[in-house]
Formats: C-alpha cells, structure tokens, sequence
C-alpha cells in the first residue's frame, strides 16, 4: 500500500496555554501565537491605573497610596518653599549690597560733578588769590566722580542704558576738566576770554553731564526699586502648599485614629510638626523681612532720595550764584516778555527746589538724629537768602567788588551759608544710610536661613509620614 508523502516541517506542538500557529506562519520563538480576534495589549499606563485601582480595594494598598500622596505633598511643600526663600533672599541681598550702594554711588557721580563745578567757579572768582583749599575741593570732587565711574562700569549689564550712560561721561569729564584748566590759565593771566571757557564749561556740565548722571541715577534707582518688588512678596504658593499638606497630614491620622482608637501615630506626628514648624517659619521669616525691607525703604531710601535732590539743588545754586559774577550780566533771558539775568533765575529756581526738598526730607524724619541737621540746614538757607539779596542788589548797583566779597570773603558770606546746608545735608545722609543698612540687614537677616530650613523641615516631615504609614502597613504582615 502506497502512503503520500509527508512533509519534513513538523506541525508546531499545541500545548495548555500555547495557542495554535496560524496555517503558514511560522510562531516567533520566545512568544506565543496571537490568537485571531483577541483584543490588542493595553498600555503600561492603564495596566498601572489598573493595578492601582485594584491595590486601592484593600487597606494595605491604601494606605501606600496614602503614604506616597502625603510625602509627595510634603515634598512640594519643602521645594517651592526653599526656591521662593531663596529667590527672595537673594533679591533681599541684592538691595543690600549691590543696588542700593549702586544707587548712592551713582548719586554721589552727581554730587561730585556738581560740586566740582561748584569750586570751579569759585576757584575762578578768586582769581590769584585761589586758596589750596579750593583747589584740592575741585580736585577731590573730580577724582570721586572718576573712581564713582569706574565702579559704576564694573557693575552695569553689558549692552544696558546705563554702559552707555557712563560710557558717556567718561568721554565727557577729560574735555570738562580741559576747558576749566583753561579758563584759570586766562584768568591768572588777565584775560577777559577766561570768563567765557568757564561758562562753556559751566554750559557742558549743566546740558550734558549732569542730566547724563541723572539719568544713570534714575536708572539704579529703577533697579534698586526693582529688587525691593523681587524681595517683598509672599510666598503664596509655598504657603498654600503647606497649608494643604497639613490638610492631608491632619485628615491621614484623623483616618488612623477612626480605625486603631489609637490618638496618635508618632510618624505622621513628627510629620505635621516638621511641616507646621516649616510654614510657620516661612510665614513668619517672610513677615519679619517684609516689614523690614519695608522699613528700610519707608525710612531710609525715601528720605535718601530727597536729601541727595537738596544737596544737589544747593550746590547748583551756589554754581549759579558764583557764575552770576562771573557773568557779568553778559547772559539773560526773557520770560513772560520780561528779562532776567540767566545765572540768577536759576539760582531761584534751585533754591526754591532746595526748600522743598528739606520742607519734605524733615517730614520723612522719624527720629532726631534724622531732623536735626534738616533743620540747622534749614537755617542757613534762610540766612543764605538773605545775603544773597544784598549781593544781588550790589551787583545791580555797579558795586562788584563788594558783592564779590559778601560771595567767596573771609567773613559773613553766602559761602559760609552753603557750607552750612551741604554740611547738615551730608550729616543727614549719613544718618538715614546707616537706619536703612540697619533695617535691610535685618530684613536679609530674616531670609537667609529660610531655604536650608525648609529643605531640611520637609524631609524630616517627608520621612515621618512613610514612617507613619509603614508603621500601619507592619500590622498587615
């Protein structure tokens, strides 16, 4: 009897739970066959959301959910409070030692050009008789303005206004100090034309390196502003955070407690004690701080700002007032059709600016120490004027040589008067700097720990509510 032929390829085994090879494909070693019709293989995911859903039908399951739900809580707590302390720490630390001193450095560039033109005018009105004194005031004031620069560049944002501002005046201060050296060769020398380098130099300082220093000034003050709004907010998502970790730690041993009668599990205690102390710190600290950075500002940067405005308004109007007789009369202008000796109406105006500024600079001052020198300079701008009005009037009559003396004499001059101001001024501005670097470093004081101390608070709680939980989760064993 014949047999057909049978094939070499032997049928693929079927076994329990090895599902038939489909005719004429071959099964891929290692798996088996898919069966036609059976549904495709889910996904990680929702065989994860499965396995989760199924963990959380018994209580060992929940309570892992709970333990990693609660320390992840605290964990987000912990995190974003160190990062908004730090942020705040560091804008706090910012006000303290980089834009305030860049502030007042940049004010002190304006008070040095200011006075440098100042002594300038009355090193000029002296003529031969310029005292040492005087000189080495123009001097010293040039040098400060140049070293006030040169910090001012080290510390400006490449590309910003303020490189640009100072690129500026370090152009400007060498063909300024040019044009004065001038004008003093002529006027030892005799020569009438010394009067007009002192006024072009005079003309250079006012219309283009003072409003350059105002504008730097303007700026730091922008950026010191700046820094107080990055150091002063609070941390509202840190707190809103701790508040709902608390939240869930409270609810977790409320939970424990329905279902042990046990009050309290030492693990999730530790764990709402470390997060409470942490939100309690960063309320708190942040609180402390913003009050005083708030201080710091209210009682400091404020009543700097209008007492650097009054000394400068002083020292123009002592350059105005020494220019006048410089001058001569030989420049006016014409307001509301009427004519006046251009150096004199500014003088008025400065002094005017200079009134208001310690009219409001002695409202600001909380404390004696701060309105004292106010009111001594106060005095003498009373007294300033006063004299002023006998120069003018003998300048108009003809009388120079007495008004030149009542102006840079040896007694009983207006020099005397500004002297007066700008001494109680700087007395002023020392005070106030030293109430602001008091309240900002108590301010910074309050922040610089708070981010480590949260860090550290948060893993302890983080640790404490695992630990809670796994206590919990031992009595299933």
């Amino acid at each position: 009897m014949t047999h057909p032929p049978r094939s070499s390829t032997a049928p693929p085994p079927v076994g329990p739970g090895l599902p038939a090879a489909a005719p004429g494909i071959p099964p891929q070693p290692g798996r088996p066959a898919s069966v036609p019709g059976s549904p495709a293989r889910r996904t990680a995911f929702a065989e994860g959301v499965d396995r989760v859903r199924a963990a959380a039908t018994t209580e060992p399951g929940r309570l892992r959910i709970i333990g990693a739900v609660l320390a992840l809580l605290v964990v987000a707590f912990g995190a974003s409070a160190a990062w908004q302390a730090d942020a705040r720490s560091a804008a706090a630390d910012d006000v303290l030692h980089r834009s305030q001193p860049l502030s007042s450095g940049a004010a002190d560039i304006y008070r040095s050009l200011a006075d440098a033109n100042t002594a300038a005018s009355s090193g000029f009105l002296a003529g031969g008789q310029e005292t040492p004194q005087s000189r080495t005031r123009y001097e010293n004031d040039i040098n400060t303005a140049a070293k006030g620069l040169v910090t001012a560049a080290a510390n400006a944002q490449p590309g910003s206004a303020s490189e640009a501002t100072i690129a500026k005046l370090n152009g400007l201060l060498p063909e300024y100090k040019g044009l004065v050296e001038r004008a003093r060769t002529y006027n030892r020398q005799g020569y009438p034309v010394g009067g007009a380098y002192l006024r072009y130099a005079n003309e250079k300082m006012q219309q283009e390196m003072l409003p350059a220093a105002e504008d730097l000034y303007t700026t730091e003050n922008a950026r010191l502003d700046a820094d107080y709004g990055d150091a002063t907010p609070y941390p509202w998502l840190a707190i809103g955070l701790g508040v709902l970790a608390l939240a869930g730690l409270g609810w977790a041993q409320h939970r424990t407690y329905r279902r042990t009668n046990r009050v309290l599990n030492h693990g999730l205690v530790a764990a709402s004690s470390a997060t409470a102390l942490a939100l309690l710190w960063l309320v708190v600290g942040h609180a402390v701080a913003r009050a005083e950075l708030n201080g710091s500002y209210d009682h400091g940067i404020r009543s700097l700002t209008v007492l650097h405005d009054a000394r400068i308004a002083s020292l123009k109007a002592r350059g105005n007032e020494n220019l006048s007789l410089v001058a001569r009369g030989a420049d006016t202008l014409t307001v509301n059709g009427q004519q006046y000796d251009t150096y004199y109406y500014d003088f008025d105006k400065d002094m005017a600016a200079l009134g208001k500024g310690l009219t409001r600079a002695a409202q600001l001052a909380d404390d004696q120490g701060g309105s004292a020198p106010v009111k001594t300079a106060e005095g003498n701008m009373a007294v300033w004027k006063q004299r002023h009005g006998a120069v003018r009037d003998d300048d108009e009559n003809g009388n120079y040589q007495q008004a030149l003396d009542k102006v840079i004499g040896a007694k009983g001059t207006t020099g005397e008067c500004f002297d007066g101001v700008d001494t109680s001024l700087a007395r002023a501005i020392d005070h106030e700097q030293g109430e602001f670097q008091r309240a900002a470093t108590d301010g910074e004081g309050a922040l610089a720990p708070l981010p480590a101390g949260a860090a550290v608070l948060a893993l302890i709680g983080a640790a404490g509510a695992v630990a809670g939980i796994g206590r919990r989760l031992s009595e299933y064993r």
